[in-house]
């Protein structure tokens, strides 16, 4: 059962990248309205979003095969990580009561972000994976 229950989180969390990484490809746009309002402008170049998303796309696709999770489970929660950064005011404050800025459907990125992190922690308990250890 865990190693199923892995199995699923890890599906659902690599294709949240893949969407992620193809919505700054296909729409170039909201990915620089994103970048201006929740990441001070960094990353506002088509270019540089367009790299990001097919990487984006390629760390999706490791991590829905359990392949390389040695490097892809750390990007992931580093990924993820940023994402909950970039929205503390939605976890901290969902409905915006106090702090500006707050947006109720930002607060699954803690959920996200701890999902990850299970991920991670029970990489060797992720047996249905492309590069899992043999015994």
């Amino acid at each position: 059962m865990k190693a199923a229950s892995l199995l699923v989180l890890r599906i659902s969390l690599g294709l949240l990248m893949v969407f992620w990484g193809l919505d700054k490809i296909v729409n170039v746009e909201h990915g620089l309205e994103v970048s201006r309002h929740f990441y001070l402008d960094l990353f506002s170049s088509a270019a540089l979003l367009k790299v990001f998303g097919a990487l984006q796309i390629a760390l999706g696709l490791a991590v829905v095969l359990g392949w390389l999770r040695r490097f892809a489970y750390p990007l992931l929660l580093l990924i993820t990580g940023v994402t909950l950064l970039g929205v503390w005011r939605s976890v901290v404050d969902p409905w915006g009561w106090y702090l500006e800025g707050g947006n109720v459907l930002f607060y699954p990125s803690l959920i996200i972000f701890a999902a990850a992190w299970v991920l991670y922690c029970f990489r060797d308990e992720d047996t249905h994976s492309v590069d899992r250890r043999r015994h």
